[in-house]
């Protein structure tokens, strides 16, 4: 079933400084056939990958609001790692549509002349919490999200495809081929409405980073005011545990029938005991889109929200015992 929406007008972040193929959202390396075809230059392991994503996070000038105090959108991150023979790749997409990219199929959108088996693969997954300031900026709020938070959302957003890019280029320029499949184009599920070839939420519950709320956003150690980012690369690194089987563990609602503190902070009634819908979210993003532009001065691709990720008891934690 085609649709009209587009990932990139839904999601309001521009991908400035990503170097893009002819296939929407993917992010591979510059001159990927010379480079791919170097045996390893290096041995890399997962605690070199952690390190790489921590210190770029830290570091980087591009991590910012871009306001007068020059804050920083994120705080430091969680990684985790998955198989790309982990059977829940395959249960994403026979559960969500068969639209939805295997690690493999999103590995060979870039490298289709590099056979690779599910199992020569690894997905690195990113949490990227807010920072306490933004978070508190946008507790306060009823009804119009802080500025803070949309420059977080923009800015941040534009980071997070930066940082994508940082790691699939170390990566392969070390050996190791890797691509991120990052703003995909939207589908429209049967089972679900809009959604991508690619999930990064998805990723993250995979390498073991969360598991969803009620609203659909994704609650982890750091809680659930985050964003994240995956790349997968021809590498093998040993995949993280999933403390969990059940993909509501985290979630108070679901778990033991109480709190729904997500519903009462929407302010568009996008959440419900139902769960979340998808096009009443999209139109309360797309209204702070204009408010972005008219009252903060910000690009017109910039918009935010967060309602539902503060002034919840997942905001920065997991609020159930474990």
């Amino acid at each position: 079933m085609k649709t009209n929406f587009n990932r990139r007008e839904f999601l309001k972040v521009t991908a400035q400084g990503v170097a893009v193929t002819g296939l929407a959202g993917l992010v591979p390396m510059s001159s990927v056939t010379s480079i791919a075809a170097e045996p390893p230059k290096k041995e890399i392991d997962a605690v070199w990958i952690t390190s790489l994503i921590k210190d770029y996070v830290a570091t980087s000038p591009d991590n910012s609001l871009r306001n007068k105090e020059n804050e920083k959108a994120w705080d430091e991150p969680l990684v985790g790692f998955a198989g790309g023979d982990d059977p829940i790749f395959q249960f994403f997409k026979d559960d969500i549509g068969s639209f939805y990219w295997t690690p493999v199929e999103a590995f060979n959108m870039i490298y289709p002349d590099i056979h690779v088996a599910p199992a020569d693969l690894s997905i690195i997954s990113f949490v990227l919490p807010h920072t306490d300031a933004i978070k508190a900026d946008l507790k306060k709020k009823k009804d119009i999200p802080s500025e803070k938070w949309i420059r977080a959302r923009f800015y941040g957003g534009q980071f997070i495809d930066i940082l994508n890019k940082h790691i699939a280029d170390i990566l392969t320029k070390s050996g190791y081929p890797a691509v991120a499949p990052t703003n995909s184009p939207v589908k429209i599920s049967k089972k679900y409405g809009l959604a991508s070839h690619w999930s990064e939420r998805h990723a993250a519950y995979a390498a073991g980073l969360g598991t969803f709320g009620l609203c659909d956003g994704l609650i982890t150690a750091v809680g659930k005011a985050i964003r994240c980012g995956s790349v997968v690369a021809q590498i093998k690194v040993p995949p993280t545990p999933r403390p969990y089987t059940d993909h509501h563990a985290y979630c108070l609602y679901y778990a033991k029938g109480t709190c729904g503190m997500c519903i009462k902070r929407c302010p568009a009634k996008a959440v419900s005991k139902s769960g979340h819908d998808k096009t009443a979210c999209l139109n309360q993003c797309n209204a702070t889109s204009a408010y972005a532009q008219k009252q903060l001065g910000l690009p017109k691709e910039a918009y935010g929200c967060g309602f539902c990720q503060t002034g919840v008891p997942c905001e920065s934690k997991i609020p159930v015992k474990i």
